[in-house]
């Protein structure tokens, strides 16, 4: 169907001021003023007073749930594709944590097609913080080779709770992804799950410094707390991908001091670990509490940055828009409204809170009101 949104201020995530933008099927078709006359059939959206943007992509999301630390119990749910409407999210990538036992590649890969079915755009990382890497196919090469949905690998690094690899193990790890994203012609990303432990950084450094690999496949997450070392990484040209902490504040002083310290906003995201277990430690590394992620903090921290922090909205947008979709090679349909780009359109009211949600062109969500449903609803 075609539509117009009339009247709207459009962050593409530039501020391209206030214009109609034209969308059918599944593609965006035409974005200027006035529009209305060449298009007298379209259906129309009354825009005005909204600010449209496009739908924020989430590049860490325990889709099938996460946990398991503290017994079975604990393990999390799995994610409700309404979960990702109410948050703004039109694309995501889906991935294990520290369980590959009782979860598996097959459960993600299932959970990852059924999201597609119900309206959003899904991808998925094979493997978990183990090492030898769980897979489905059994070759790590074979999975992002052959199939579509999966762009690379989960590792972690720096925590008690990953299989402590060697330099050794790492290499030829980031080299099998990266023969396999040549061959398939993916961005091959190896996302590397940064606990808080006294490696830190360093393995990746070593492995940059004394190979080949380019710095693209490795891609830290949770890097808030990482000090010097994930901002000498970016640095160098890396992507730091920030986790969105249920207290938004935490993560905003962390993107705007890694931007103090002369990080480019461009190898900035953000991304909300929703699903994934938020455990807490003592000193011994024991257990004392345990929470689940959400995907609302994405956007809570979206606000944030531009409501307290005052940073520019095109700025925060790109954390959560172009430079995800850039970082994961979607950059040419995905992340930006723009003629011939994905139809995944947010409307925003003048507080930043969700109103509309578009993706592929289907309104999921209208006015703050949920247009379609769960395939089993609670």
């Amino acid at each position: 169907m075609l539509t117009i949104i009339e009247n709207v201020h459009v962050f593409a995530p530039e501020d391209l001021g206030i214009c109609d933008l034209v969308f059918c099927h599944d593609k965006i078709v035409e974005i200027g003023q006035g529009l209305l006359a060449s298009y007298p059939k379209a259906k129309q959206m009354e825009g005005r007073g909204f600010i449209a943007t496009p739908g924020l992509i989430d590049q860490h999301v325990h889709v099938t749930g996460g946990g398991g630390e503290g017994s079975f119990r604990t393990r999390v749910p799995e994610l409700k594709m309404t979960d990702c409407v109410r948050a703004g999210v039109t694309t995501l990538v889906g991935v294990l944590g520290t369980d590959g036992v009782t979860r598996s590649v097959e459960n993600l890969l299932a959970k990852t097609k059924a999201l597609g079915e119900e309206g959003l755009t899904a991808y998925c990382l094979t493997g978990s913080y183990e090492y030898p890497t769980v897979t489905l196919t059994g070759d790590l090469k074979k999975d992002i080779a052959f199939i579509g949905e999966v762009l690379g690998v989960k590792v972690a690094l720096s925590d008690h709770r990953s299989s402590h690899l060697s330099k050794a193990e790492l290499i030829r790890l980031v080299s099998d992804v990266r023969m396999a994203s040549l061959i398939s012609g993916k961005p091959g990303v190896v996302t590397i799950h940064m606990g808080r432990g006294k490696e830190n950084l360093d393995l990746i450094f070593e492995v940059l410094a004394e190979t080949n690999l380019p710095i693209k496949h490795f891609r830290p997450t949770h890097v808030g707390k990482l000090g010097e070392p994930a901002v000498r990484f970016a640095k160098l040209g890396g992507y730091l991908d920030f986790t969105a902490s249920p207290n938004p504040s935490d993560t905003t002083r962390d993107i705007i001091g890694a931007l103090q310290a002369g990080v480019s906003l461009e190898r900035v995201t953000l991304s909300s670990d929703s699903n994934g277990s938020l455990p807490q430690w003592n000193e011994k590394n024991e257990m004392i509490g345990i929470v689940a992620a959400s995907m609302t903090s994405l956007h809570a921290v979206l606000k944030e940055l531009i409501q307290v922090e005052k940073l520019e909205m095109s700025s925060a947008l790109s954390l959560v828009t172009t430079n995800v979709a850039r970082a994961l090679e979607l950059h040419e349909s995905k992340g930006r409204l723009k003629e011939g780009f994905a139809a995944d359109i947010l409307l925003l009211d003048s507080d930043l809170n969700i109103d509309t949600v578009i993706a592929r062109g289907q309104v999921l969500m209208a006015r703050g009101t949920l247009q379609v449903q769960d395939t089993y609803p609670s």
